[in-house]
């Protein structure tokens, strides 16, 4: 049984440490090394950020493929893109590391520190009005595992916590809007939009002039999902006329953000560079050996992406 990683090595730590981290949890499964890949016929799994299907080899036993990568949009549409299960390496009750950013951001912009920094900066003392937390309604678009956690956690602080996604779900901890035709009521009660999507053709642009003024004046915005989910020129004009108060942007198009964007030093805008979270070597080995077992028992992957939906 072996396993051929690509190019997560080069994103998270190294070589050695991945093989090290698999003899410690899966010791009977043979590690390479892209473009160490051997025998191709002994291949099993692949595991894989950024991979380049266009001068990969055939692997004529393959059984699955993990991929590390959030935006799965390049992988799912590649002409290349071998026939077996793929599967997303993503904690099935979240990460830490997403919750408490999402967290961080949400009681940022809830208790207005922007504001209070630019008051500072002018040596201003200004005691601006304060918003109980159940009159703060806080809407994330997209309710998969790194949406629910940090939900759940703002719900337990009291906040007005409610979900939008494209179909229906049953027995959510919170409110559900779902689809086109309710977007736009979604919108109209959200004062703060998380948004945790994936990257597909209908979601791509999602926040734009029209979804912009949709939302309550004075709205703010969290997006750590796809930069493309985000029209910028839209997103400035909606800062600077006051429709929207503030925006957190944790992904961006393109990655880096070129010098020249007005983004930058937007003073109602914070730019981070992609750094909600960062998974660790072990706990990426604990999921893949956790699929991995499953596969072997006859069992399906645990987050396994729906290639035709593209997420």
């Amino acid at each position: 049984m072996a396993l051929l990683i690509i190019n997560l090595d080069k994103f998270i730590s190294n070589a050695e440490a991945w093989r090290g981290e698999f003899q410690a949890q899966l010791p009977n499964l043979e590690v390479r090394i892209w473009p160490d890949a051997g025998e191709l016929t002994e291949i099993d799994y692949l595991a894989f950020m950024h991979p380049d299907f266009d001068i990969l080899p055939a692997f004529p036993n393959l059984k699955a493929m993990f991929t590390r990568a959030a935006g799965v949009n390049d992988i799912v549409d590649h002409p290349n893109l071998p026939n077996v299960p793929l599967g997303k390496l993503e904690p099935s009750g979240g990460d830490p590391m997403m919750t408490e950013y999402v967290i961080m951001h949400v009681l940022r912009f809830h208790r207005d520190m922007p504001g209070y920094q630019a008051h500072q900066a002018k040596r201003h003392w200004h005691r601006g009005p304060i918003t109980r937390p159940e009159a703060r309604r806080i809407g994330f678009l997209g309710f998969g595992m790194m949406a629910k956690a940090p939900a759940l956690v703002l719900k337990s602080l009291e906040f007005n916590v409610s979900a939008w996604v494209r179909t229906p779900k049953e027995d959510a901890e919170v409110p559900i809007f779902h689809g086109p035709d309710q977007l736009e009521a979604f919108l109209g009660q959200t004062d703060i939009a998380v948004c945790l999507l994936p990257l597909t053709a209908e979601t791509e642009g999602i926040f734009c002039a029209r979804t912009f003024a949709m939302m309550p004046k004075g709205a703010m915005l969290i997006n750590v999902g796809r930069g493309k989910h985000v029209v910028d020129e839209d997103l400035i004009d909606a800062l600077d006329s006051g429709q929207l108060s503030y925006a957190a942007l944790d992904a961006l198009w393109p990655e880096p953000l070129p010098p020249e964007s007005p983004l930058w030093l937007h003073p109602k805008v914070t730019v981070m560079p992609h750094v909600a979270r960062r998974p660790t070597v072990a706990r990426l080995v604990t999921e893949i050996t956790a699929n991995i077992r499953r596969l072997e028992a006859g069992e399906a992957l645990l987050q396994e992406i729906d290639v035709t939906a593209g997420y």
